[in-house]
């Protein structure tokens, strides 16, 4: 699932960034839909998290917390000081006081895309009295599931027309409240994975059926409200209303569904390793995507609607993205700077890259440097790659 949803963090970006003005009715009604890849992402994290931690003891919380910070908030420190120095050219700060006072805002709200690891991070925070909480419920997850979804409706609500507190409303998008149901949903699902894995597989065409139907209506109250009929269902592109959580429901469904056919028993062999990769590099074009679409504005990318259409133009963004983006995760993923920059442990270089010649002798140089004996024995070879 995460390469599907990646790809929609970055359709998303992209039509944001690179759809004309005049086609803002037609690229709002597509980010209507896109925007489920926020709750996609969401979703899949408290899932994977409650899955792996679901028995969390009190005396694990140290090294529980310490993974955390190593995969989540290194690198969210990390890129939130790369992007500083990447647009500082353009930003025009007139001295270092308002440098740094703008480094802190981007630290303080999650640069662009960043805002999606300040959300998770605190899910982590609180995701003891989460496990807590679901423990304790055992039997009676469903009233649980009831009354996230309640809560979520009314966060929507009161988000979409602007009924909380300024200071809420000032950060909405980086609220955890503004996405319990996804948050609690996943953990639920963790807990029954096989029970929800065997209903989903067995009512796929439902699922489906119902997700487009949820689609249609989504799109339906965005077009009455686009044209002036009412506003009272909701409006504009926004992701904060109640008309698309059924829809976000349906679409993180079908894309469970989509990534179980994608592993399906007899796929070819490129196939695998396509889904290997995208799911290897899902976080890593997550974090680094944002840096090629601002270098694609400095080199008058958009400019380029005068001779291609915008839809197709986006569709090349996109790939374009990927592109660049996972051969950097790759290069990144082989180097000590995998974990802080894309969330990977390090990857050892091929036997190509860390093997001599054949037949080449052990040799001990004065300065401690040393080459290993010979295909034959590799095993050295991998733990120096290890051991950086």
């Amino acid at each position: 699932m995460r390469p599907i949803k990646q790809a929609g963090v970055v359709s998303t970006h992209t039509l944001v960034t690179f759809a004309p003005a005049a086609a803002s009715v037609s690229a709002g009604a597509a980010l209507v839909l896109l925007h489920v890849s926020r709750e996609g992402f969401f979703f899949i994290s408290a899932c994977m998290l409650t899955y792996a931690y679901a028995d969390l003891k009190w005396r694990g919380l140290g090294r529980f917390y310490w993974r955390r910070f190593v995969s989540v908030g290194i690198p969210y420190l990390c890129w939130t000081l790369i992007y500083f120095l990447y647009l500082m050219p353009t930003a025009h700060y007139h001295s270092v006081t308002s440098a740094l006072h703008g480094l802190a805002t981007m630290a303080e709200t999650g640069y662009y895309q960043l805002y999606f690891l300040l959300v998770i991070a605190q899910f982590y925070l609180v995701f003891p009295l989460v496990a807590l909480l679901l423990r304790r419920t055992r039997g009676h997850h469903g009233l649980v599931l009831a009354a996230a979804a309640l809560t979520q409706v009314a966060m929507a609500i009161a988000t979409h027309w602007s009924l909380l507190p300024p200071l809420m409303m000032k950060y909405d998008e980086q609220d955890g409240l503004s996405y319990l149901l996804y948050l609690v949903g996943g953990g639920i699902v963790a807990c029954h994975l096989e029970q929800v894995d065997a209903w989903v597989r067995g009512h796929a065409r439902l699922i489906f059926t119902l997700t487009a139907v949820a689609a249609l209506a989504a799109e339906a109250v965005y077009f009455l409200a686009q044209y002036g009929v009412t506003s009272a269902l909701g409006s504009t592109s926004d992701p904060f209303q109640p008309s698309l959580i059924p829809f976000n429901v349906g679409a993180i469904a079908c894309g469970y569904l989509a990534g179980v056919a994608l592993v399906k028993p007899g796929r070819s062999r490129f196939t695998k390793a396509v889904v290997r990769t995208g799911s290897d590099d899902a976080y890593g074009v997550y974090l680094a995507h944002v840096m090629v679409l601002t270098a694609l504005i400095w080199l008058g990318w958009q400019h380029m609607t005068s001779v291609i259409p915008w839809p197709l133009l986006c569709l090349l963004t996109v790939g374009l993205i990927f592109a660049c983006c996972v051969p950097f995760t790759e290069l990144i993923a082989r180097t000590p700077l995998a974990m802080p920059l894309v969330g990977r442990q390090r990857v050892p270089l091929p036997r190509w890259v860390t093997t001599p010649p054949f037949g080449m002798k052990n040799v001990n140089y004065p300065n401690g440097g040393r080459l290993h004996e010979s295909l034959d024995d590799p095993s050295g070879v991998a733990a120096g790659v290890h051991e950086g």
